[in-house]
């Protein structure tokens, strides 16, 4: 076998080697165990290395800030989940007004159609024919929570017969009594329904009536609250509140004219469609804070705003007028009053907080039964 063996340079006499006397086969030489090329390869590492911690490191240090643990001292406990409120009242009303409605109209052998709001009406005993009468415009006239998912709902209801008695033969006077019966059997009737609420393990909202019907008088009438509104005078035609609120109406109601020169920058609203009414009269204002009976004829600086109400006849398709109320909002610009907004409501004055010392004998809190109709 023939060894290779690196031939050495030839020394000249100064001691240099030439150049020429290299082998061009030969491999580099090592520099304290490394080659050159090695040390160019780590170099390269160490390099990329350094590029991908400086990279990496603020992304390490964001997870494992997330990842730690809250601490057992500061767990704090989850509440239970329950429906909303408003949605278990909005859900029990509607249950109610199906209840009423099936109520009125059972007869005998309606005691599985019941038992669909209220299980107890399996063992009912039901009498007279069904479907004999039927509860038109129902609605809700009162609500109240009176335990955590428990509702009282108030339905309203007229109850008509499905088979009207016949007429009285001529020359027979009709029998009071029968028509008193029957105009009582028309009025309004109320019907007050305990419906329970409940949430399944799926999250779904459920009801339940916890009783069958129970007819209660009509709920107590209620004492309007006070407007900020003064008297009702009568709308004068001089009165630049009166020439700005039928300008307004007139489009509004009628299609006449363009709607938006009549508004305040920034309000935005549109006539109504298709066009109810072929004419109106303002008959009344009621201004916010008056109490003077002089008659108004000028307009406040810009910016000035200020609160009505209108009351004006308007003229349908039949030429029968009909009354109609508007809550305004004016606004001063230009010398001449502008719609700043059609308010949902009229506004209602401040309640005066009860005078401290004044004397509440014999006043009693309001209860669950005693809670005034909403």
């Amino acid at each position: 076998m023939k060894r290779a063996w690196n031939r050495r340079p030839a020394k000249d006499p100064a001691g240099a080697a030439d150049p020429q006397d290299w082998d061009i086969d030969e491999a580099p030489q090592d520099v304290a165990g490394w080659s050159t090329g090695a040390q160019a390869n780590t170099t390269a590492i160490l390099r990329w290395t350094a590029w991908g911690l400086l990279v990496l490191g603020p992304l390490l240090g964001a997870f494992a800030y997330l990842s730690v643990p809250a601490e057992a001292g500061m767990a704090q406990k989850r509440p239970t989940p329950t429906a909303p409120a408003a949605t278990g009242s909005q859900g029990a009303a509607g249950f109610a007004q199906l209840f009423v409605a099936a109520f009125i109209s059972a007869g005998e052998g309606d005691q599985d159609r019941l038992a669909g709001y209220y299980p107890g009406a399996t063992s009912l005993r039901l009498e007279g024919e069904s479907d004999r009468r039927r509860g038109e415009q129902l609605t809700v006239v009162r609500l109240r929570q009176i335990d955590r998912g428990v509702w009282s709902v108030t339905v309203a209801a007229r109850i008509t017969a499905t088979k009207p008695t016949a007429p009285p033969a001529d020359g027979d006077r009709p029998d009071e009594k029968k028509v008193a019966k029957a105009a009582a059997a028309q009025a309004v009737r109320y019907f007050q329904v305990p419906v329970a609420t409940a949430t399944t393990p799926g999250g779904a909202s459920g009801y339940t009536a916890l009783a069958m019907p129970a007819e209660v008088a009509a709920p107590e009438r209620i004492k309007a609250p006070s407007l900020v509104y003064g008297p009702m005078r009568p709308a004068l035609p001089a009165d630049p509140r009166t020439q700005a609120t039928t300008e307004f109406l007139t489009a509004y109601l009628t299609g006449t004219g363009e709607l938006d020169r009549y508004l305040a920058p920034g309000t935005h609203t549109t006539a109504i469609t298709p066009t109810p009414y072929s004419g109106i009269a303002v008959d009344s204002l009621a201004v916010e804070g008056e109490k003077g009976t002089e008659p108004v004829t000028a307009v406040p600086g810009d910016g000035t705003t200020l609160r009505l109400l209108v009351a004006l006849r308007a003229t349908g398709p039949d030429e029968i007028r009909v009354p109609l109320t508007y809550a305004l909002t004016l606004k001063a610009r230009a010398g001449r009053w502008e719609i700043a907004s059609l308010d949902g409501a009229p506004a209602t004055a401040p309640v005066a907080a009860p005078t401290r010392g004044a004397d509440t004998t014999g006043s009693t809190p309001a209860t669950s039964d005693t809670a005034p109709t909403p």
